[in-house]
């Protein structure tokens, strides 16, 4: 199929978008730790049911599970968990701001480790799309209406790390490849089910994690919206991302998904009745004329 590793990106760029909504607020409730661990547990569930009722090849030679179980590790468990720090600390679209960064990790890391170059027009692509992402996104009243958010060191960090671990996380993914063939539910599910390996055991050492059941129980708006948000993310949305790195280069496949800010337009239109600006229509114009470099087979 033409563009599948393209148009999978821009599909995940969609999940995550409504996702990174859910989380941030599902976070502010009950905390990021709960979020974390209970939105994996769920995707874990999805992906095993379709993984064992579809009857998909599991197939897996040692070093690919090691590659995707890193990069489990990576992405997730240490990756997100900086992301859902810093949604709590800077809101959904100032968080998505500092992530716009990570293709350009991935791209460096790809560039090291799998040995792919990008083009000069490519190269351009990827510019003028982080360009178009900052620009909506670095508005002077970000998430006006999510109290308690603001500009912070630790947020900043937080989310720095967090783009750090989504392109480390790529990179590793695509390693797996490597060696042949992955179905994307398969390569999720091995990824998801290390990450929980790693966040499960160090959560109830430090004794970050109370009861969930007790949690979500006192406040179900909470639990909801972190399902939404498993559903979209981990699920959806990383499976998307899989076929994505799968079918194009990562720096490119990585730019498209970090269009995420962009996309959520509409939803902070529709959910918090938010005024798009001039500025924002001028910045997706941006991204748009990036992703539609990114499309041209000329790499």
């Amino acid at each position: 199929m033409p563009f599948l590793g393209e148009l999978s990106a821009l599909a995940t760029a969609c999940f995550w978008s409504g996702s990174s909504l859910s989380f941030a607020a599902a976070t502010r409730r009950v905390g990021a730790t709960h979020v974390n661990i209970t939105r994996l547990v769920t995707a874990a569930l999805l992906l095993l049911a379709v993984v064992l009722l579809s009857g998909l090849d599991r197939t897996l030679s040692q070093s690919q599970v090691l590659y995707l179980g890193a990069s489990g590790v990576v992405g997730f468990a240490l990756g997100d968990t900086f992301l859902f720090q810093a949604f709590k600390r800077l809101g959904a679209r100032l968080t998505m701001l500092i992530m716009s960064l990570a293709p350009a990790v991935a791209a460096l890391l790809a560039l090291f480790m799998l040995g792919e170059n990008i083009s000069f027009i490519g190269a351009i692509g990827i510019g003028v799309t982080i360009c178009g992402v900052a620009y909506v996104a670095f508005e002077e009243q970000i998430d006006e209406n999510q109290p308690g958010v603001s500009w912070s060191v630790s947020g900043l960090g937080f989310a720095f790390l967090a783009a750090a671990g989504q392109g480390g996380g790529l990179v590793l993914a695509k390693m797996a490849f490597r060696d042949g063939n992955v179905n994307g539910f398969v390569a999720t599910m091995v990824r998801v089910l290390a990450s929980l390996l790693v966040l499960v055991p160090a959560t109830f050492f430090l004794r970050k994690f109370k009861n969930p059941v007790l949690v979500f129980r006192s406040d179900r708006r909470a639990f909801l919206l972190t399902l939404l948000g498993a559903i979209l993310g981990p699920f959806l949305g990383v499976v998307g991302s899989i076929v994505a790195i799968q079918h194009t280069r990562i720096g490119i496949a990585a730019t498209i998904m970090a269009t995420t800010p962009v996309l959520m337009l509409p939803l902070l239109r529709i959910i918090h009745k938010e005024h798009i600006s001039r500025r924002a229509y001028i910045g997706a114009f941006i991204a748009v004329g990036g992703v539609a470099l990114l499309f041209m087979r000329s790499f």
